[in-house]
């Protein structure tokens, strides 16, 4: 069981280091934060089955989820329809 922790302990670590390193694109700052949502889940996913509760809240919670994954991605769609490319501070998100 620990090590299945360290294991997803290690998942959110390097969603945050490709968060953390990778500022200028903003597909990969969405997909570090994908991976920390991913291990977030699963922490919580563990900690309900551990002390037998219903599951009602990780439904909850991956719907939220995949709204903030579908919001960063219709703004990464309109980032690259305005300006032509994902740098987020080549210029201002506003004027191209």
């Amino acid at each position: 069981m620990s090590l299945m922790l360290l294991f997803f302990f290690m998942i959110f670590l390097s969603g945050l280091y490709i968060f953390s390193s990778f500022r200028k694109h903003l597909l990969l700052m969405l997909l570090g934060l994908e991976c920390m949502v991913l291990s977030i889940f699963y922490y919580v996913f563990l900690y309900l089955s551990f002390l037998n509760y219903e599951d009602y809240f990780l439904i909850i919670f991956l719907i939220l989820s995949v709204c903030e994954g579908a919001l960063g991605l219709s703004v990464l769609v309109s980032l690259v329809r305005s300006c032509g490319n994902d740098y987020v501070f080549s210029s201002s998100l506003f004027v191209c």
